[in-house]
């Protein structure tokens, strides 16, 4: 005999069988709200019959909340926001909350404009992401009187900031080295101005010890192919593995290596930063890497964010979620994911 699914019904699942928004659905669910009784009542025909059960704590926040967070940002590229934004809005679906997008670029004026707005649609909170840690948005939101939320950028001391751990993380690359045999391994990355720069390579002298090379320069793969000249321009052995900064990096290193007649992953193991499928995927050998995680740090922060909004007790401060090393063929060894 088959067994009953266990797959949990979401009040997405809900609005969609009531031919509603998922704000109605929540609505009709709670006995709040302004419609007709026959769309109440439909609402929670379906959601009889597709056995849904609340959540607390979504019936907590319809009391006296819009069902919509901002998430505010100057990624303009959206190459670190869209995946934390597809985290937020995985969390608070369930919840009936909404999620909408403003790109402030690094303007003040028009970061001010933005929040304006959100304030004037009377948002439950606030997520303010970035490019980088290490720097603030052009906006000022300590004086907010909802709760805010940092992610993948720098917030206040009193707020409630997450970032991915680059040390953990690199750490895990250059034990995965060590772990395939690569004793000379280098270091190429970018700017030394970027607070991740810093934590990447203190991983990576941790491991290597004191003799190990860092080197600098644009997070292009420009610079990894300049790398890669400069090391085989100096006197002495080849490193027989390159850990780089980001995955453009790498992919420079990759074809500047692939140019010299070198084997990847045979001659040289290289490992990159970001898991930018775009850019891991269609490197040659395909790239292992490392992953910031940052669909499920837009997860936290959007649970951080409802549990502020609830009022509850959250301890501000920074919280660093890991990284996981993606294993593919660029570094030798088991493929991992």
């Amino acid at each position: 005999m088959a067994l009953a699914s266990t797959k949990r019904v979401r009040i997405y699942d809900v609005a969609q069988a009531a031919g509603v928004s998922i704000a109605t659905a929540s609505k009709a669910l709670n006995d709040t709200g302004r419609m007709t009784e026959e769309t109440r009542s439909r609402v929670k025909a379906a959601a009889n019959s597709l056995g849904f059960r609340p959540n607390a704590m979504a019936r907590a926040l319809i009391q006296r909340r819009t069902f919509t967070v901002g998430l505010l940002t100057n990624d303009t590229y959206g190459r670190f926001t869209l995946p934390l934004m597809a985290g937020v809005s995985e969390q608070l679906v369930d919840h009936g909350v909404s999620v909408f997008l403003c790109s402030i670029e690094d303007d003040p004026a028009l970061a001010k404009i933005h929040v304006d707005a959100m304030l004037d649609k009377q948002v439950d909170g606030i997520i303010a992401s970035g490019k980088r840690i290490d720097r603030r948005l052009p906006v000022d939101l300590s004086q907010l009187d909802i709760p805010v939320v940092y992610a993948f950028t720098d917030g206040p001391e009193d707020a409630v900031t997450l970032v991915s751990d680059d040390y953990q993380g690199s750490m895990q690359a250059m034990q995965w080295l060590r772990e395939l045999g690569r004793s000379r391994i280098v270091h190429v990355t970018g700017p030394q101005t970027f607070a991740s720069v810093g934590e990447r390579a203190r991983a990576y002298h941790a491991v290597q010890g004191g003799d190990g090379l860092v080197m600098h320069g644009s997070w292009s793969e420009a610079w990894g192919h300049e790398a890669v000249a400069r090391l085989w321009a100096r006197k002495g052995d080849t490193p027989d593995a390159i850990f780089c900064g980001n995955d453009q990096i790498a992919r420079g290193v990759v074809d500047a290596l692939r140019e010299r007649g070198l084997d990847v992953p045979g001659d040289v193991s290289v490992i990159g930063f970001d898991n930018w499928e775009i850019v891991a995927a269609a490197t040659r050998p395909p790239l292992t890497t490392v992953d910031m995680n940052l669909k499920e740090l837009g997860r936290e922060a959007g649970r951080l964010v409802l549990a502020l909004a609830e009022g509850k007790a959250v301890e501000p401060g920074v919280r660093k979620l890991p990284c996981q090393l993606v294993v593919r063929e660029s570094c030798g060894g088991g493929l991992r994911s």
